[in-house]
């Protein structure tokens, strides 16, 4: 492709992204449907709930199944809330994954205490619980500033695991310069930690939970987030242009490209389209 036609397709995203309201969805990603305001809050905000969330089904749909024997759970921030602000956490036990076999957990922590008040909070920190070796760890990218939401989680959590947790403040996380990168260093970390830590260990082998070796870019984690979905986008649109041109029988509804679905991924184009690029 010519540099000029690839800058004429670059131009055009752009165009079309900013004639979409907030409100308008972006992508549609096997269980999760982000908007432009998830998609906006990635380029230079706070990070949502949702926003958050496509982090964890794209590396529990693209990077975990590479190592089929791993018993790990990334817990949604919805589940993480919800968790924190059960007085009982027995009762939501039958709307959570099944931990039983799980080895580890991870989960977003939000200081939001109110339930009535969708997206709020002003912190994001990340809890890694080690149900093998009965702790959860605690990554905060603004020193302790969320241990006691995080304390209570893991408290939450011990008594669906049926163990009491230790409770460890990792001191070398690595810290945000800003107010708004939190939700990038959750991100950024539990990638670290799932895929250059957990995957890469031996079975027999104790893997160090210590991020003082690490450094976390902001700025090129939210580079990565916005390049993953625009991938994604860029091979829907390629599914539904194939579906377009499959279409030609008077009897099935027509696709077109006005129709205000966004491009998807999802289990059910698997079978006739190759999966997107890494």
């Amino acid at each position: 492709m010519s540099l000029l036609r690839k800058l004429s397709n670059r131009l055009t995203l752009v165009w079309h992204a900013q004639l979409m309201a907030p409100e308008d969805a972006y992508l549609s990603y096997h269980d999760i449907r982000l908007t432009k305001s998830d998609v906006d809050s990635i380029r230079f905000d706070w990070l949502t709930d949702n926003a958050i969330a496509f982090w964890e089904e794209y590396l529990e749909r693209e990077r975990l199944p590479q190592y089929p024997r791993a018993k790990i759970c990334l817990l949604r921030p919805s589940m993480a809330f919800m968790l924190a602000n059960t007085p009982d956490p027995n009762t939501i036990r039958d709307a959570l994954p099944d931990l039983t076999a799980t080895t580890h957990i991870f989960l977003p922590v939000n200081d939001n205490n109110n339930v009535a008040q969708a997206e709020g909070g002003s912190h994001w920190s990340l809890l890694l619980v080690s149900s093998l070796d009965g702790c959860a760890f605690h990554y905060d990218s603004m020193s302790d500033d969320n241990v006691r939401y995080a304390s209570n989680v893991a408290n939450k959590l011990g008594v669906l695991l049926g163990k009491q947790l230790k409770f460890l403040s990792m001191r070398d996380s690595p810290q945000q310069e800003n107010s708004s990168d939190c939700g990038v260093f959750v991100c950024m970390n539990m990638k670290h930690l799932l895929l250059n830590r957990l995957l890469q260990a031996d079975s027999s082998a104790r893997v160090s939970m210590s991020m003082g070796d690490k450094v976390i870019n902001a700025r090129k984690g939210r580079k990565e987030m916005l390049d993953t979905i625009e991938n994604f986008r860029k091979e829907g649109e390629r599914r539904r242009s194939g579906e377009i041109h499959r279409s030609v029988s008077p009897f099935r509804r027509s696709l077109k490209h006005g129709s205000n679905s966004p491009p998807r991924i999802g289990d059910e184009q698997s079978i006739t389209s190759p999966s997107p690029s890494r």
